[in-house]
């Protein structure tokens, strides 16, 4: 897309992860591998949840719906980078790439809020054991979880428009591998200063709030296993909860990494890997998708209290 005509841009080409072709072939396998595991993993904990009437706790409907979040992010982004690893020009429409952000922001967003609420539900169950089943009713959960997809709709929604309100008529070359806002605006031929701030702020609240409450959450816990009297308890409680805040671990220290720091006109090759907090998060190329492999054994363990 030339400068001299000022056209709009119908489509983006990637630089992707690598441009040579001995690494790309490594790449396709690696991703190819992970990618299966984790989509195998995120559907049998699905499954399992779902068939299982033992698991229909509060907990257990929690990770139903962060393993189904999870899923959508990973096969929204990984089956294009493996077509990509195959062909020479690694090409997206405007209209595949506004969807991959609009989705990508989505179940990004939602997982943060369903991060934070199961703190919440760990909280409750830690802090006050005898009020649990009356606090935690299924109707309190389907409500925590409709507000989690609600708030992440409303962020997709604002931060998308905000995005793709900016004109891009110059460049298309995408110095990444997936569709973010990040990577896109540093395209946009108008100042972003403004977008940037506004997305900056959308940020800290998705961001933020719900580490403020995981934050608050597990400081009760821990002053509460503290007083426990029963080291199997302690070690039992400490186990569970370690699973989940490994969890937030990878995904918020991705994330905030990726998103709440300020802008550059020049994308910086650490930042192809330090995307989402994949698939529940996640500092190394391939963390958008390895995290969403080792989700399903975390989330497990933290089913298991």
């Amino acid at each position: 897309m030339g400068d001299d005509n000022k056209s709009s841009v119908t489509e983006f080409i990637f630089l992707g992860l690598s441009q040579d072709p001995q690494t790309q072939v490594l790449l396709l396998f690696l991703f190819l591998l992970i990618y299966l595991l984790t989509v195998l993993g995120n559907l049998l904990i699905i499954v399992l949840i779902h068939s299982d009437p033992r698991l229909q706790t509060p907990m257990y409907f929690f990770l139903r719906n962060l393993s189904f979040a999870d899923l959508c992010f990973s096969t929204t982004t990984v089956p294009q980078v493996l077509v990509h690893f195959l062909v020479k020009k690694k090409t997206i429409s405007f209209a595949g790439c506004s969807t991959q952000i609009v989705v990508i922001l989505l179940v990004g967003c939602t997982e943060c809020a369903l991060l934070a609420v199961m703190s919440y539900d760990r909280y409750v169950a830690v802090c006050k054991p005898l009020h649990y089943s009356t606090i935690m009713t299924h109707w309190v959960c389907v409500q925590l979880a409709a507000g989690s997809w609600d708030s992440g709709a409303f962020v997709s929604m604002v931060d998308t428009t905000l995005t793709l309100s900016l004109p891009y008529q110059g460049s298309n070359v995408i110095n990444h591998f997936f569709c973010e806002p990040p990577a896109l605006m540093k395209l946009a031929s108008a100042d972003t200063y403004s977008t940037e701030m506004a997305i900056f702020a959308m940020g800290v609240i998705i961001l933020l709030a719900p580490v403020s409450l995981i934050l608050i959450s597990y400081w009760n816990i821990i002053s509460t296993v503290i007083q426990m009297q029963s080291g199997e308890g302690r070690l039992k409680v400490f186990s569970t909860c370690g699973s989940h805040l490994i969890v937030v671990g990878l995904f918020y220290g991705s994330a905030i990494f990726a998103y709440m720091r300020p802008n550059s006109k020049i994308m910086n090759e650490k930042d192809k890997g330090l995307v989402k907090p994949p698939s529940k998060s996640e500092g190394i190329p391939f963390c958008i998708n390895t995290c969403g492999m080792f989700s399903p054994c975390d989330y497990k363990e933290i089913g298991a209290f």
